[in-house]
């Protein structure tokens, strides 16, 4: 999608790759997205297709042996890769806000809530400490966590995995940002909460007009919540469009069996559908091929394009190589 005034951030063309033993290997690959003012971004795909790195160079917060070879993310008409810490602090946490897996290795064992949201609400806002507490309160309570007043004095370890992942939500909200970064925040979580916890964030998203990105492997997750999908595999961008195009009309052969291997109601009993094969290692990504033909050795080689690149087929929906056109799925002999 290209930048418009309803555009918030943009990456473009990112690669990130990680240093080991001298040896350069690329985890993040040529890769471009659109996030919209007020909208959801949802990126999908198995562990090891670079979702996480993508969304943590938003922030910098990659590991010290990463490097950025190339690439661009534009917020606001800056780069946010040009930044140095002193500037980007201005933004991370005030105007783009994480949410991280698991909550419980995110708050601090040995302080209270109240000292937590207290100190990110004091971090982001100029307020006294009253009016943070007051304001903490007030937060608890929006993201739905009864009697807040007394549930402030408790330790992380005293709530429930769906609660603590409220007060990372809570701790993000603080501020009012532009853009939540929400990485697999409910992959730890069973299907109840995990449902609470969307529903709270779009409720949310209403209240304060922010946007979203939320990563996940979980296509059912993604076509709740979100408004464009972008789908991710060993690196690169398979597919991208709105949740329409993606699911309604999918077109990668990734992005169909992810689909397939959704249960569904009113299939017949039997084995659920699987993808063959596992996202290679860093160390071991095909180069110059379409990454995915491994995974789908009945297409002929002579389906793939050599050096795949994305491209727009229908406006807003893109797709990495012409193996879609001769994709069938296996279990059937036909079309999706």
């Amino acid at each position: 999608m290209a930048p418009s005034d309803e555009t918030l951030l943009t990456i473009e063309n990112l690669s990130v790759e990680f240093i080991s033993d001298n040896v350069s290997l690329r985890s993040v690959d040529d890769v471009s997205l659109t996030v919209r003012k007020g909208k959801t971004l949802g990126i999908v795909g198995e562990s090891g297709s670079g979702k996480s790195v993508t969304v943590s160079t938003i922030l910098q917060l990659l590991p010290a042996n990463a490097r950025v070879p190339e690439g661009k993310i534009m917020y606001n008409n800056q780069d946010l890769l040009t930044l140095n810490e002193k500037e980007l602090r201005k933004i991370r946490g005030n105007e783009i806000a994480m949410i991280f897996q698991d909550p419980m290795t995110s708050l601090n064992p040995v302080f209270t809530i109240e000292n937590q949201l207290i100190e990110a609400i004091r971090l982001h806002q100029k307020m006294t400490k009253k009016q943070a507490r007051d304001e903490a309160v007030r937060l608890l309570g929006l993201v739905g966590i009864k009697e807040p007043e007394k549930r402030l004095k408790l330790y992380p370890h005293e709530f429930s995995g769906g609660m603590r992942q409220r007060v990372m939500i809570a701790m993000a909200i603080s501020s009012i940002p532009s853009l939540i970064i929400a990485d697999e925040p409910t992959t730890a979580l069973d299907v109840t909460v995990q449902k609470q916890i969307i529903d709270l964030l779009q409720e949310l998203q209403m209240k304060i007009h922010t946007s979203i990105i939320f990563i996940t492997h979980d296509l059912e997750v993604i076509a709740e919540i979100a408004d464009d999908v972008v789908i991710m595999y060993a690196g690169e961008v398979v597919e991208s469009g709105s949740k329409e195009q993606v699911f309604h009309h999918p077109l990668h052969p990734y992005t169909r069996l992810l689909i397939d291997a959704i249960p569904k109601a009113n299939k017949s009993a039997g084995r659920l559908p699987t993808i063959e094969g596992n996202v290679p290692s860093l160390a071991d990504i095909p180069k110059g091929i379409c990454r995915f033909s491994t995974r789908i050795p009945w297409i002929p080689e002579e389906a793939h394009e050599k050096n795949p690149q994305l491209r727009e087929v229908e406006p807003g929906h893109f797709v990495r190589c012409t193996c879609y056109k001769n994709f069938r799925l296996k279990e059937t002999g036909g079309d999706q």
